[in-house]
């Protein structure tokens, strides 16, 4: 029984499924995609603020 249990290696943490996989791919990509717009849409409204917007008494 011991030698049964040596002759197979025990994975190393959690093995995903291809099912766990595909779904963490996914919200990765859809993650990555909405701090995109973000950044376009901070960028976009800088750009029509104007540079004066850097401009301002401390």
């Amino acid at each position: 029984m011991i030698a049964a249990m040596a002759d197979k290696p025990e994975p190393d943490g959690i093995v995903l499924t291809e099912a766990q996989k595909k779904s963490r791919r996914q919200r990765s990509i859809a993650i990555a995609l909405a701090l995109g717009v973000l950044v376009v849409l901070f960028f976009a409204v800088t750009m029509v603020k104007g540079p004066a917007v850097l401009v301002r008494p401390m």
